[in-house]
């Protein structure tokens, strides 16, 4: 690999990085100036089911800021990154595990879920952007209702 080569990996492997960190430290306007590109193909039918998709940045950052934003701590852990870049476009995949914390009466405070991502990005003006995410869940544990908790709360208001 030449160190320009080598430079684009770093970076991008960084710009999916920070989609965890900005996510977890509550960043939101770092998602959208640092990691994704304007519009992002957004794939959780492994979680969710349905069908992928795109979404502004904008509106991506706000799904998740309205669900993550009542618990009272998420850890988003990324490794075991690879990633391939063809001029302009790159591929990368990395392993995950989400945590995510909420203490409640009605059962465990902790919803840990692990899997895969595959990121696509381009290289824009500003550097690297995600512009599609695709997550695979493998195996979860715990309380997956916490986050239904938190969103039956909010709509009560």
């Amino acid at each position: 690999m030449t160190g320009d080569g080598l430079s684009d990996r770093l970076d991008v492997v960084d710009v999916c990085t920070r989609m965890c960190w900005h996510t977890d430290k509550r960043e939101w306007d770092r998602l959208r100036t640092d990691v994704f590109a304007d519009e992002v193909l957004v794939d959780y039918t492994s979680l969710n089911g349905g069908e992928p998709t795109a979404l502004a940045a904008r509106e991506l950052i706000a799904a998740w800021r309205d669900l993550l934003s009542g618990l009272t701590a998420t850890q988003h852990l990324l490794t075991n990154h690879l990633v391939r870049t063809e001029g302009d476009t790159a591929l990368a995949t990395a392993d995950f595990q989400a945590t995510h914390l909420l203490p409640n009466a009605l059962g465990g405070p902790l919803w840990t879920l692990g899997g895969h991502y595959r990121f696509t990005l381009r290289r824009t003006a500003a550097g690297w952007r995600i512009d599609g995410l695709t997550m695979t869940a493998v195996w979860a544990e715990g309380n997956r209702h916490i986050l239904e908790r938190h969103s039956l709360e909010r709509t009560k208001g």
